[in-house]
């Protein structure tokens, strides 16, 4: 039998630590869907609308949530993914020890500063997001608090201009699905 790719295997084994990690979550939207199918969007969005094939971009992006959402650590990543794909989740992920409103705040200030696939993460990140708000929202989120997410999504995207045109492309078209 043929030995797999190294980066096929790269990429399922991230995907199948990402899918342990959140077995148990749920998404917000009314039909809760599994947490997991939001890096698997993610690492998608990256491949076919970014037209991205670096697999630490991908790795990351299918890891990006772990460290944030789950007991994860950072060595744990580095040690199981390298230090390239450590680095790249590290940079993605808020510090949960800040309050709500800094972190936000941070993720505006520090996006120009990103490395380039911290931005492609962050940029296919939104663009899920922002998808998602359009298309499922979170139970109980009112229009205002829809659309004050959609312009700090837009605060943070700005700062990762010039990462990727077919990304950025990607999120006008779904920042302009903005609820009215």
């Amino acid at each position: 039998m043929p030995t797999p790719h190294p980066t096929l295997k790269l990429i399922f084994d991230a995907l199948a630590f990402a899918a342990e990690k959140h077995r148990d979550q749920r998404r917000k939207n009314a039909e809760a869907f599994p947490y997991i199918n939001h890096p698997i969007a993610v690492a998608h969005v990256l491949i076919h609308d970014g037209g991205i094939s670096d697999p630490v971009a991908i790795c990351a992006a299918l890891l990006h949530d772990t460290l944030e959402d789950t007991a994860t650590t950072g060595e744990e990543i580095e040690h199981r993914f390298g230090p390239a794909i450590g680095r790249v989740v590290r940079e993605v992920t808020d510090d949960k020890n800040l309050s709500k409103p800094e972190r936000k705040r941070l993720q505006v200030a520090q996006s120009s500063g990103l490395s380039g696939s911290a931005k492609l993460v962050k940029l296919a990140d939104k663009i899920c997001n922002l998808r998602d708000m359009a298309d499922a929202p979170p139970v109980g989120w009112p229009l205002a608090r829809r659309q004050e997410y959609f312009d700090w999504a837009k605060a943070v995207v700005d700062g990762l201009r010039g990462v990727n045109p077919r990304l950025e492309a990607a999120f006008d078209q779904a920042y302009g699905r903005r609820p009215v």
